[in-house]
């Protein structure tokens, strides 16, 4: 069985250049509702596979737990059909790229290849992703009571107790069995946020005492908004934007960890992908 892996995604930092010694967090914000769902899935993903990972009868549980919440975002009837037009859409982008002196074929193959193999990964699955676990009668008692306090006690749920004593070994091949019933939906988000992520191009911006507002072009479809900023400042901007503009406030936790808006210049970095 195919071990489940993470989805690649903008989290810890990187250098800001080669040999650079400055290193920049990114910070997404989504302009639809369907990126905005592909972040949260992409961002429960991450989590699970964490989890999984780990031995910890706890860490397991709560790797369940987010297995649940991952059922409730790809609840949505319609998400696997955006992922499959927005793959198709990336497809008709790159392909037209062929014969463009600028392009490498050799690269634009192997994009066209990531994007046809989660196409038709995901497009091979039938009903909504993730549906088979409904039917698993375990995972749903267990379902049921993990959101009530203390639900999952042994009194409560004992098939749970009697998992939660078999070896790590044996609880994460279970889970990674569970799992693997995502792997084609984690596969197309996963493409479907890099190459959104690769559409952008990174331009110096200047927030004046700590605030920017950036008009966005006109005819172009943003779908997703990228800040990067030197970790050093130990700043968070707190995004909001549409179809015609970002804002970005720029803010720093104090003591008690409320979030204060700086007054200083600062210069960050802003992507906008489409």
């Amino acid at each position: 069985m195919e071990q489940f892996r993470p989805l690649s995604g903008p989290s810890g930092s990187a250098p800001a250049t080669p040999g650079s010694q400055r290193t920049l967090s990114t910070f997404e914000y989504p302009f639809n509702e369907s990126v905005r769902t592909w972040l949260r899935l992409e961002h429960l993903l991450a989590r699970l596979a964490e989890l999984v990972r780990r031995d910890s009868v706890i860490d397991h549980h709560y790797a369940l737990a987010t297995l649940f919440e991952v059922m409730d975002v790809t609840s949505r009837a319609d998400l696997k059909l955006e992922l499959l037009q927005d793959l198709e859409r990336q497809r008709q982008t790159l392909a037209s790229y062929r014969g463009n002196p600028a392009i490498s074929e050799a690269a634009l193959d192997r994009a066209i290849r990531r994007i046809d193999l989660a196409h038709q990964r995901l497009g091979q699955t039938s009903g909504k992703a993730g549906q088979a676990l409904t039917a698993n009668d375990f995972l749903m008692s267990v379902r049921s009571r993990i959101g009530i306090p203390g639900g999952t006690c042994a009194f409560d749920l004992p098939a749970y107790a009697a998992w939660q004593s078999e070896t790590a070994d044996t609880r994460r091949g279970d889970l990674q069995r569970w799992l693997s019933t995502l792997e084609p939906l984690a596969l197309a988000c996963g493409v479907a946020l890099d190459l959104l992520r690769e559409s952008g191009l990174r331009q110096t911006q200047l927030a004046r005492g700590g605030h920017l507002q950036q008009s966005l072009p006109s005819g172009r479809n943003f779908q997703l908004a990228r800040v990067h900023l030197p970790d050093e400042l130990g700043m968070v901007p707190e995004l909001s934007g549409n179809r015609l503009m970002l804002v970005v406030r720029l803010m720093r936790a104090d003591s008690d960890c409320r979030l204060r808006g700086v007054v200083e210049d600062v210069a960050l970095e802003v992507s906008l992908c489409a």
